[in-house]
């Protein structure tokens, strides 16, 4: 392979990036970075000056244990007893180091159940290396989260047992209010480095992906605006079927408005291209939401969400095969998203499938409230109805309606712990979709332990 002629492009990276000046890294390395302050020295007298120490090194730690019980709502093919109850856990180890221009971090990640060999899954979250020059210029290659906006279209899903993460070069500029990222990722089974390209899966679900990201602030207006395309190269998890990969794109935009006590965010995002399979895709979403602080104590919120879906949706009866032709995918799809901030928090959309692999689609009302009576207890209520965005062939629109509670506790600093309870009346069609237990009563019920301190720094 000719790898000389990617040398020129390097060497012009390069060229702009090693004047370094100005860098930074969070503490659990968002994406959109902080300045590190400029190494200085400090002059004692005339005859002596003393250089500050410019390295800094830490190691933190997030540790979360969640237990649940669940009772329907997912796949029941069997119409057995649908209720379970587990404890599941994640810990991440991180290391940081960060000096003048230069930032870095490791990740080791571990998750798995409570008493279970097969689940538990050691990897690294994170292995990245970060440059970014005094002209606002910056470069970061490795493995990385992407999280944008509100986390709908790229998010970290910090929710999961196993934290979404990606093998990318992201390059860009950020300054006077503007911050534009250009990201691209191709991913490779290791049998395949003597020679061929077909991808079967493993960190992300598909084998190549472009995105460039846009954000604008208004100056002295509490306006912020983006915009993001995104390529990814998707090809059929059957190799025997296909081996191509279809082109699927994705193209909108976000906005958000927060003047003093009111924020507002909309958001409108459409798909086109082709899927896996190489079927036409024409799908897409848009929600609004709307958050008023009345005090510190309270605020209340409300939203809608609209997911467009595939048209002359039908699932079969129990026992028999059914099979719906469909020249063009309408079911709008986030890949790379956080799902479990959207759609109500007993995940019974676009975290599983529906019957068939397609789907009809979702609308979202929701309302809610906040309220914190002590400065580090939270209490949150919402309600959301929930719907199909296309009609059935054989059921009616509504899923139904669920009603969720949270509380959580900040014992120290470093230590939160939260519950939460929620609980659905699903309507025939979820039963139909979703293959809910016969009653269609369906709730959920956690209680998770957060311990996140950071557990060494030194400067030398």
């Amino acid at each position: 392979m000719a790898y000389h002629h990617y040398l020129g492009p390097v060497a012009l990276l390069l060229g702009v990036l090693l004047p370094v000046h100005a860098t930074s890294m969070r503490e659990h390395s968002d994406t959109v970075l902080q300045a590190i302050p400029a190494v200085s020295t400090v002059q004692a007298d005339s005859s002596d000056t003393k250089e500050v120490k410019e390295n800094r090194f830490s190691i933190d730690l997030n540790m979360l244990t969640r237990g649940e019980l669940r009772k329907g709502g997912l796949s029941n093919e069997k119409e057995d007893d649908d209720q379970a109850t587990f404890i599941i856990e994640r810990t991440l180890l991180g290391m940081s180091y960060e000096r003048e221009g230069l930032a870095a971090r490791l990740t080791v990640q571990h998750s798995g159940t409570w008493g279970s060999n097969k689940t538990n899954s050691l990897n690294i979250y994170e292995a990245w290396v970060h440059l970014k020059a005094k002209n606002g210029l910056f470069a970061r290659i490795g493995r990385q989260n992407l999280s944008y906006d509100d986390q709908r279209i790229f998010g970290a899903d910090d929710w999961a047992m196993t934290a979404m993460s990606h093998d990318a070069l992201k390059m860009g500029y950020e300054g006077y209010g503007h911050k534009l990222h250009l990201i691209g990722a191709y991913n490779q089974n290791p049998e395949n480095m003597s020679g061929g390209t077909y991808y079967s899966g493993g960190l992300q679900p598909y084998k190549a992906m472009e995105a460039l990201w846009y954000h604008y602030d208004v100056p002295r207006f509490p306006l912020g605006v983006s915009a993001v395309f995104m390529n990814v190269g998707l090809q059929n998890s059957d190799l025997n079927q296909d081996t191509c990969t279809y082109q699927q794109q994705l193209l909108g935009t976000y906005i958000h408005f927060h003047p003093k006590r009111l924020t507002a965010e909309a958001a409108f995002y459409y798909q086109m291209g082709k899927e896996e399979h190489g079927i036409p895709v024409g799908a897409w979403m848009a929600s609004l939401k709307a958050r008023y602080e009345f005090n510190d104590q309270w605020a209340f919120y409300a939203g809608y969400d609209y997911l467009s879906g595939d048209k002359n949706f039908a699932v079969p009866p129990k026992g028999r095969i059914g099979v719906t032709h469909h020249d063009k995918v309408r079911g709008f799809s986030s890949i790379n998203g956080s799902h479990h901030k959207f759609y109500g928090a007993m995940d019974f959309f676009y975290i599983t499938t529906y019957v068939n692999g397609f789907t009809p689609g979702l609308q979202n009302l929701f309302a809610g409230t906040t309220w914190k009576p002590l400065n580090r207890l939270s209490v949150d209520l919402a309600y959301h109805y929930l719907a199909t965005a296309t009609s059935l062939s054989n059921a009616d629109r509504p899923l139904g309606h669920e009603l969720e509670a949270a509380v959580s506790y900040k014992l120290k600093k470093d230590v939160l712990l939260s519950a939460g309870y929620s609980f659905m009346r699903g309507t025939e069609t979820m039963k139909v979709l979703k293959r809910a237990s016969g009653d269609r009563q369906l709730q959920w019920a956690w209680i998770m332990l957060v311990v996140s301190p950071k557990i060494f720094t030194t400067m030398f």
